[in-house]
């Protein structure tokens, strides 16, 4: 009769208690290397902004790049993860991220904290992005402080709405497999909302005979430009296939996918930048690699080789046009990242509902999926840029986020942090 009433309660106790998931630690491993790869792209940013700016502000655009990861892992774990992926069901339950024992809905074969690891790598990227947008004449303070708002806030708001199971887009069926938007647009429209508040560099434009005259300020390190590109080629490898959260054929297909997209956007830009200045551009062909990864990343998984091939041919073009069509609207992006990550979010995340082999535009004959990436362009612009901008205005209005004059002309390496980049020494 005992033995009957222990297994008895043995039965209940069986019952009640949650299900453990059964992990596939080769998936979890696979996560956490992408996730590595992912946070090594803040080397590539780091070299490209640090490349195409001048030798005077290096060490300042280097720090940026330095802190913001940091930044970022604390207003994600505070903040961000949890309005993220839990405003739904347990927003501020313990430790957002909880335990190894638990396995987010999408990625069902991984513990929950590999899923946060990968997450928090791509909230760094969102913000790394604002860093070169803005260079060489905003206060370091002042980007410390909006990127913790970008990640904390603005950044998991999208997110919330386009990669949490429960978001209105996500049930919609908006397609953004690893974040022409969320982490791309994200960043872009935010940087454009902080190049209006900020206005150009000194320099960078002028009036001659009543005209506006677009002047060129040059970087100091094509080379360091170069070395970062390679980075963030190698970096996307994690970015696009890690979105998998498994290892299985398509994260084949997404290398292939991605690899295609960048170098088409690369050769195309090579090729218009050519016929436009009657040399090829070498700033225009690193950007261009960018662009088309960029533009990839939406649909990376959802094309095929072919249609990944044309959406890198038209982010090339996007580039060529792009950069100068920003410079004659009186904009001043030092890097590009406006032209890479903005405009290029927005060209890759619409593109999928065109080639999209299930229901784009080439292959169901239906426009019903380009409105739904229309959608989700929109509402993405409607939260992120009219936000950015008030935050932009609110941190001018408090702690002018301009530095001086004096210290614009003579570099922020110095009257920001106190050193310098480059220093010659006598014999």
């Amino acid at each position: 009769m005992t033995n009957e009433i222990l297994q008895a309660v043995t039965n209940i106790a069986a019952q009640a208690a949650p299900a453990v998931p059964e992990f596939n630690w080769l998936d979890t491993i696979w996560v956490l290397i992408a996730g590595v790869l992912v946070f090594f792209m803040n080397a590539g940013f780091a070299f490209v902004e640090t490349g195409f700016v001048r030798a005077k502000n290096a060490v300042v655009v280097m720090a940026k790049n330095f802190v913001v990861f940091g930044l970022a892992t604390m207003a994600f774990w505070a903040v961000g993860y949890a309005l993220m992926f839990k405003v739904f069901t347990n927003f501020g339950s313990g430790l957002f991220f909880y335990s190894m024992g638990t396995a987010y809905p999408t990625g069902p074969t991984i513990p929950e904290m590999a899923f946060f690891f990968f997450q928090l790598v791509f909230a760094g990227t969102a913000a790394t992005i604002v860093s070169g947008a803005i260079a060489e004449r905003s206060k370091f303070l002042v980007f410390v402080l909006f990127s913790l708002i970008l990640v904390a806030l603005v950044y998991p708001l999208v997110g919330m709405m386009i990669w949490n199971p429960d978001g209105f887009l996500f049930k919609d069926g908006f397609i953004d497999f690893a974040g022409s938007t969320v982490v791309h647009s994200v960043g872009g429209w935010a940087a454009l909302a902080g190049i209006i508040i900020l206005g150009p560099r000194l320099g960078k434009f002028s009036k001659v005979g009543g005209k506006h005259k677009v002047n060129v300020i040059p970087g100091h390190s094509m080379s360091l430009a170069t070395l970062g590109t390679f980075i963030l080629w190698l970096g996307w490898f994690g970015f696009n296939p890690g979105s998998m959260l498994a290892v299985n054929e398509d994260v084949i297909k997404i290398a292939v996918n991605t690899n295609m997209a960048g170098v088409t956007g690369m050769l195309t830009a090579t090729l218009l930048s050519w016929i436009r200045f009657k040399k090829p551009d070498f700033g225009m062909m690193l950007n261009g690699l960018l662009g088309g990864l960029v533009a990839i990343t939406a649909g990376c998984n959802a094309v095929t080789v072919g249609g990944a091939a044309l959406i890198g041919t038209i982010a090339g073009v996007i580039i060529v046009y792009g950069v100068p069509m920003f410079e004659n609207l009186g904009l001043d992006d030092p890097v590009g990242a406006t032209s890479v990550h903005l405009l290029n979010g927005v060209a890759g995340t619409l593109l999928v509902g065109f080639f999209a082999v299930d229901g784009g535009l080439v292959y169901s004959g239906s426009i019903a999926m380009i409105f739904t990436q229309l959608k989700g362009i929109g509402y993405t612009a409607a939260i992120v840029f009219p936000i950015s901008l008030i935050v932009w205005w609110l941190l001018n209005v408090v702690f002018k986020i301009r530095v001086p004059e004096k210290e614009e002309i003579e570099g922020l390496d110095v009257g920001e942090m106190g050193t310098e980049a480059y220093v010659m020494h006598d014999k």
